[in-house]
């Protein structure tokens, strides 16, 4: 039985695989012992491919819906079909009537993302939304503003760091989001081994803190005044202000900024001990490397971008930023690429939305106004939405289902997917396209593109099985949907036409097809033309090639691509922004008696997308939990496993009790990712018992935080109360 080498595509992890192939099946999935990053770690998620992949409800023609039902038709009618709907919506209301959604699981497709942007510059649309409005465009804002461009993103040297504070992340399950770090806990609990600490602060004690590190509760969504405090206190121990002028501008506003967030007020919100909080000071500031790193947890909350910025000052004043065993910012394939990328303004586009006013980050509006550019009258109101591997009606908040209705609204919605999800039920037209067994690949962007690895290297990976019956792997399905609407790809048309006669030329028989465009030949032009080898060469070493490792120490004074060639301490929104906070912490002080809800991530699903495998909802998995304090579930009467409702002012939910002392009294947490009822085209996930957290999201543009759009998920107030 033929042994076919992969990496993972579910994660920033991408560990390695080795798909056990039998004819067009894929029979079992193991770790691969020998590739050169993960070293035979895999999670079960990632070792259950070939059920997602071999599901019977995979798509496996287009299909297009009258009334209520999905009839099978042809990708000729399909294009023909959509790309004549476009053409008119265009004519009749402009190029902002179409719109563009990227979903998460082709974000680790490395093509796709790129292409898929190029289709909505194409369709000459400002409107392009994508998922990191749910859960990190806060981390894109702060870059941009301090380091220069959205994609400069420090992570944490895992491998050598004394001393990592982990604030809303949780490793063992979410494998550190924005860094690639496979088999996580091995290497957080190294730190322990070699004498250093791990601190996770998070209103619940997680699967990582299980099993390693320390424990530090703290209110949901209080962590901008934890890190206000933190600053407070390294400013007041002193920095090597030498440092800080050499590289860094705008340290003098840093002062007044935390002058009144003493331990002790904060205290009152966060729930951290004032002293517990000086002490974890004192212990990062004397260790010999240390680094804070934040996650969802933080990101989701109602301040996140504020939060991130001052975690950011902390590593960066302090002498951990750019230094082995502190953060660093690894170097991406192609050397300078960010100063490159910044002149030419790529990703950074200074556009607005029509609703809301709200800026675009990594030239995208935030999904939490997709409801109402489609529902609200007058010029550029989107009317058409095309849904690249995403699910939007479950990911995006959906408060009281109005983006259920906004969807039912459009002329037209056309969804590329696997399955035929909860946004593919409303869809005029659902096409085919494949697992990442299916198509070639190399390292999605933390690893191309980013380069935030403690283990650089480069892999590329040949399809392991090839697509069935008319499936499409999603840079084809772009390619077809970019010539079928007239939308060339970035807006070029003699890259339009380049393309389109690549492609003709693979169906000529006298050439045999061997000459044509495709994924691979794409990924080959790539690897070529930033020097990592072929195609061809990575074949002979199907478990990776390292790259040179980050050393640090060539960031500060040299890549950063501000206009001064200085790390930004204080930019000036990120000031105004901070104006805010004596109100919000007033508005903490008030309700600090409430329940708050935070969402979960669970071991055995990703977001909404793993639910249709038998093997992760089955038995007490079939549906997602209230969890709570024992303390909490006695003063509402509750017992485990009884019913109750979450409610707010949004909405209310009903699902099962779990009570777990894993829990911050006072807060509550519900796994995000469910409710999949109404989807038919999904026989297994509609079977569970789960329930949307997103219905209890505020949606609409005041809803969102004003720079980065981002949802509040995290923090949001809610009473919870026995129910039948």
């Amino acid at each position: 039985m033929p042994i076919k080498y992969t990496t993972c595509n579910i994660c920033e992890a991408t560990c390695g695989l080795a798909a056990h192939v039998e004819g067009s099946r894929v029979t079992r999935i193991e770790p691969d012992a020998d590739h050169v990053a993960s070293q035979g770690y895999a999670c079960v998620k990632g070792l259950k491919l070939n059920a997602v992949h071999h599901s019977p409800d995979r798509l496996m023609y287009p299909q297009k819906r009258i009334g209520d039902r999905f009839v099978r038709i042809s990708w000729d009618q399909a294009l023909r079909e959509i790309g004549a709907k476009t053409r008119q919506l265009r004519q009749r209301h402009g190029s902002d009537a179409l719109s563009v959604y990227l979903g998460n699981p082709i974000s680790f497709n490395f093509l796709a993302p790129v292409l898929a942007a190029g289709f909505a510059q194409g369709l000459g649309t400002k409107n392009f939304f994508q998922t990191g409005s749910q859960d990190c465009n806060n981390k894109f804002v702060v870059a941009q503003r301090m380091y220069g461009f959205p994609f400069v993103q420090p992570y944490p040297d895992v491998d050598r760091t004394r001393f990592l504070v982990c604030v809303g992340s949780n490793p063992a399950v979410s494998r550190m989001s924005f860094i690639h770090l496979p088999d996580p806990v091995r290497r957080l609990k190294a730190i322990e081994r070699r004498g250093g600490r791990v601190v996770f602060v998070n209103p619940r004690r997680t699967e990582s803190a299980r099993q390693l590190g320390e424990q530090l509760f703290i209110r949901p969504d209080t962590d901008v005044f934890f890190y206000l405090s933190f600053l407070h206190e390294v400013l007041r121990h002193g920095v090597d202000r030498g440092h800080v002028e050499r590289h860094m501008s705008g340290f003098a506003q840093l002062e007044p900024l935390v002058r009144e967030w003493t331990p002790e007020k904060t205290s009152a919100v966060t729930g951290i001990d004032a002293d517990a909080l000086r002490a974890l000071v004192v212990d990062y500031l004397a260790a010999d490397g240390a680094a804070l790193f934040c996650s969802t947890g933080v990101n989701q909350g109602s301040r996140g971008t504020l939060a991130f910025w001052l975690q950011e000052v902390i590593n960066a004043i302090t002498g951990n930023l750019d230094r082995q065993g502190g953060t660093l910012v690894g170097q991406p394939i192609v050397p300078d690429l960010m100063r490159i990328l910044r002149k030419t303004g790529n990703t950074m586009r200074a556009d607005r939305s029509r609703v809301g006013d709200l800026p675009s980050c990594v030239d995208s509006f935030p999904a939490g106004i997709l409801a109402d550019e489609i529902l609200t009258p007058g010029p550029g109101q989107v009317r058409a939405l095309f849904v690249f591997s995403g699910n939007p009606v479950l990911s995006v908040p959906n408060a009281g289902g109005r983006l259920t209705e906004a969807l039912r609204e459009l002329e037209l919605l056309v969804t590329v997917d696997i399955f035929r999800s909860e946004t593919g039920q409303l869809a005029h037209y659902v096409l085919p396209g494949t697992t990442s067994l299916q198509r070639p690949n190399i390292p999605f962007v933390f690893q191309s593109f980013m380069g935030a690895s403690p283990t650089p290297y480069m892999q590329y990976s040949d399809r392991v099985v090839p697509p069935e019956a008319e499936q499409r792997d999603e840079v084809e399905a772009i390619l077809a949907l970019s010539h079928a609407c007239g939308a060339p790809l970035f807006g070029s048309r003699p890259l339009g036409a380049v393309l389109r006669a690549w492609q003709r030329a693979g169906r000529l028989p006298l050439l045999g097809g061997s000459v044509g465009l495709t994924h691979e030949r794409l990924l080959d032009l790539v690897l070529r033309a930033t020097k990592q080898g072929s195609r061809r060469s990575h074949q002979q070493t199907p478990h990776g090639v390292l790259r040179a490792p980050h050393e640090g120490g060539d960031f500060l004074g040299s890549r950063v691509v501000t206009d001064d060639g200085r790390v930004q301490l204080a930019p000036p929104e990120l000031v105004a922004m901070a104006s805010t906070l004596p109100a919000a912490f007033e508005a903490e002080l008030v309700q600090r008696k409430r329940l708050k809800l935070v969402s979960k991530r669970e071991p055995l699903s990703h977001n909404s997308w793993m639910h249709n495998v038998p093997h992760f909802v089955s038995g007490r998995h079939a549906t997602n939990y209230v969890y709570m304090h024992p303390d909490d579930a006695a003063a509402a009467g509750l017992r485990d496993g009884d019913m109750a409702t979450v409610s707010n002012a949004v909405g209310a939910l009903t699902l099962p009790v779990a009570v777990t002392d894993d829990m911050m009294p006072g807060s509550v947490a519900l796994p995000h990712g469910w409710g999949h009822q109404e989807a038919s085209g999904l026989s297994v996930a509609s079977t569970t018992g789960g329930q949307n957290v997103n219905l209890l999201s505020h949606t609409g543009p005041l809803a969102l935080e004003p720079l980065s759009g981002m949802a509040q998920l995290n923090g949001l107030v809610v009473d919870v109360r026995g129910a039948p």
